[in-house]
This record gives C-alpha cells, structure tokens and sequence, in this order.
C-alpha cells in the first residue's frame, strides 16, 4: 500500500493541506481538482521526489539499487528525457538487461523512434515512451499524471486498455490524475476531489 496522511506541505510560501490517500496494488484510484490544487504534488510526494512539512508518507520499502516501485509519469514528456540521449539509451538505462518490446508492440511503438533524440519526436510520442520506461519489472504502483491529456481520442482509448489490462496483470495500482471526469468515472474504482 502506499498512502499519504494528513500531509501538509508550504506550496508559494502557503500551507497547503492535502487529502488523506489510500491506494492498494490492483486498485485504480482517481484524483481530480482545479489546476494549482495539488495533485501533481500529491504524486510528487508517493514518488519520493519531495517530502511533506508534516504528516506521513508510506511506500514499499526497495533497495536503493533498484528502482522504485512507485513511478510517476508525468504531464510533460520533453522534461523526463536527456536531450543528450537516444530513446534508446534512456530505456536501456531504465531496464538495464530487462526485455522492453513487449511494451513497444502494446502501445504502438515505432522502434525506429528509438535511435532518435527527444527533440525530434512529438509530445505524444514522448507520453507512450515514458509510459513505457515506467513500466518496470519491479513496478508496483503508477502514478499517471494527465499522461493522455496530448493523445487524440483514439490513441488515448488504447493507451488506457492496455494499461488497465497490465495493471490486472501485474496486480499495480494506478493513480489517475485527470481533469478529464468522464475517464475517471469510467475506470476508477474510487476518486478523490481536491477542493
């Protein structure tokens, strides 16, 4: 399980109070709210990347020689990459001797954009390569930050299939972060609203 409780953190020298979080793995959980409310924050701290002024955070314990088992995807693609790397060589870092194709061939892939850099692909493009880099051997929770939100509607409907359907496989829990309320309610179990 990971989960936040009673979390305060200084956001624009302001306390902002977030919402008490319970996620399990196979559970797909939904958060919503105006823009500025703290969602990403909230994802920011289940990733681990910032730490609350006050209350908890629990994830699952990991080496720190493995990677998290909680991952974050976030809303802008161009800023997860090393422009200096190839795609590829950002997978490879991220699977070390771990096969990746299966996920290429799921979301729609083209392996030619793996010897390309960052730079030269498309903001959706990017989305489907993070979202794949996520998806580790040792993944146990995915924190999906408005990760379709630059997808035209028929990729962002295969994206979401395929996703729900390696969470039933890989027993993950899936944090949704959307503005969108018609995904939320058709694939969240629960959602939470920040006010």
């Amino acid at each position: 399980m990971i989960q936040l409780l009673n979390t305060c953190i200084h956001y624009k020298n302001k306390p902002l109070s977030l919402p008490n979080i319970n996620l399990e793995q196979g559970e797909i959980l939904g958060l919503s709210g105006i823009s500025g409310s703290g969602k990403s924050t909230v994802a920011m701290l289940l990733a681990g990347f910032m730490t609350p002024n006050s209350g908890s955070v629990t994830i699952p314990e990991y080496n720190k020689n493995t990677p998290n088992p909680v991952q974050w995807i976030g809303q802008h693609p161009e800023r997860s990459f090393n422009p200096k790397w190839t795609l590829l060589r950002s997978l490879k870092e991220s699977f070390r001797d771990n096969p990746f194709d299966e996920y290429l061939e799921r979301f729609s892939i083209d392996k030619e954009w793996l010897s390309r850099y960052p730079a030269e692909l498309s903001g959706g493009q990017l989305q489907r390569l993070a979202l794949c880099r996520a998806l580790l051997p040792t993944t146990q929770y995915l924190l999906c930050d408005e990760i379709t939100a630059q997808l035209d509607p028929i990729t962002q409907k295969t994206i979401w299939e395929q996703l729900l359907q390696l969470c039933q496989e890989k027993n993950m829990g899936l944090l949704i972060i959307s503005h969108e309320k018609a995904l939320l309610n058709s694939i969240c179990h629960k959602i939470i609203t920040i006010n």
